[in-house]
């Protein structure tokens, strides 16, 4: 039985074993605490609308431990922290234990280790009283005959000999109310030497794209040695070399070299035999949520891959979604010189990570037959996930998965730039 600590408005974890959920935190970030505690952590269960995923919260379940964590589905953070059957778990806030099987969690225990706080809320239908500390909220099942008198708080609720209500559940959040929470900012506290990103603009000219502008998020240091939080701002272009691009954004979470091209034979001269060896090599930036494809010959950028994170997708938890924009002239409005964040041109669609696919084309008009593309681990295995579409427009591909959301966006350099 797990034994976590609870800290309001902020975590749930196991201060034994240096462990914990933080409000905050990417999806990814608790997966990983999950993954390493595989022998703790016995059960786990990942639930999603696949056909809207936008429509609800991603939530990841933990049955046996009687846990759930839910992210925000667009975010992709952490905002709310559930203990939904207390019976499983034991559960302490400062050093002092309230709920475990030798320590019944009733109103009185509780008052005794979190102190007074308003009186509660009594739900009549739900017959369910909640009582609410800032970034807490505490839920008693109470029988309709043993309604609690609202008097001067937890204290002094009346309820007959022998009918003491016990919690059944449990909510850490941010801010006072439940109801209207928010995901907050990732903490500083888990950036731990990495670089997240805030937003992305795609900067193009034309009819072609030339780079990216990256609003990035750091840590630093203020007095006494604590962490802040630091912005800043990198652009990578067409073209760059790959000391270049980790002079500006850090060094890759890893470096891939191509063995296949999928979309080769989509190229002209596809067929032609080459005696090189050299591959083609990718810089991943999970925690950006983009990949840089660099020529093996030239050692210059030449693609540009943004993420979306949609659960249901094959890449779904290897990245951080890329919170990008992409503004693109449609229509006989056409548009030309750089594209900037919060420009508002007639005619000009803006298309970010959370845009349908439909909205798009029926904007922008792109080629008719898409590639079908099926990704999988190994030769003989199946993708579980279905295959998605690829949609070519001007200098861009769209792959698009079956529920018509986008699972990422490819941009390729001109030719002239290599």
């Amino acid at each position: 039985m797990l034994e976590l600590e609870v800290l309001p408005e902020r975590s749930l974890g196991c201060s034994d074993q240096q462990w914990e959920f933080i409000l905050g935190m990417h999806f990814s970030q608790s997966v990983a605490i999950i993954q390493s505690k595989v022998g703790t952590i016995k059960e786990v269960q990942a639930l999603y609308n696949a056909n809207n995923p936008l429509s609800a919260d991603l939530v990841v379940a933990l049955p046996q431990d009687g846990i759930r964590l839910v992210f925000d589905s667009i975010s992709q953070r952490l905002k709310i922290i559930e203990v939904y059957d207390v019976k499983k778990v034991k559960l302490k806030y400062l050093g002092n234990t309230f709920n475990a099987p030798e320590v019944p969690p009733t109103v009185h225990v509780i008052d005794q280790v979190f102190g007074a706080t308003h009186p509660g809320v009594y739900d009549v239908q739900k017959q369910l009283f909640t009582l609410n500390f800032r970034g807490l909220s505490l839920s008693f099942p109470v029988d309709l005959k043993c309604q609690p008198r609202y008097v001067h708080g937890l204290g002094s609720l009346q309820f007959p000999p022998g009918t003491l209500p016990t919690l059944s559940q449990m909510f850490v959040y941010s801010g006072t109310n439940l109801t209207e929470v928010k995901a907050p900012s990732l903490p500083v506290s888990l950036y731990a030497g990495m670089v997240f990103l805030d937003n992305l603009i795609v900067i193009r000219e034309g009819n072609r794209t030339l780079g990216v502008q990256l609003s990035l998020m750091c840590e630093g240091i203020q007095r006494l040695f604590q962490l802040k939080k630091v912005d800043r701002t990198a652009k990578i272009m067409f073209g760059t070399s790959p000391q270049d691009v980790v002079t500006e954004i850090g060094a890759p979470s890893r470096i891939f070299y191509k063995s296949d091209d999928k979309m080769r034979i989509h190229r002209p001269n596809a067929h032609r035999r080459t005696l090189t060896t050299q591959s083609d090599y990718f810089f991943n930036y999970f925690t950006l949520g983009i990949d840089l494809l660099f020529d093996s010959k030239t050692h210059r950028l030449k693609k540009i891959l943004l993420h979306t994170n949609f659960p249901g997708h094959y890449d779904f938890n290897m990245y951080h979604r890329c919170n990008f924009t992409l503004s693109l002239p449609f229509g006989e409005e056409l548009s030309t010189g750089l594209l900037s964040s919060g420009q508002q041109l007639a005619g000009n669609l803006t298309i970010t990570a959370v845009t349908k696919w439909n909205e798009i084309a029926d904007k922008l008009k792109p080629s008719d037959k898409p590639i079908i593309l099926n990704r999988v681990s190994t030769p003989n295995a199946t993708n579980p996930f279905g295959s998605t579409y690829c949609f070519g427009y001007q200098d861009i591909i769209f792959e698009v998965t079956s529920n018509g959301h986008l699972g990422s966006v490819t941009f390729y350099a001109n030719d002239e730039i290599l």
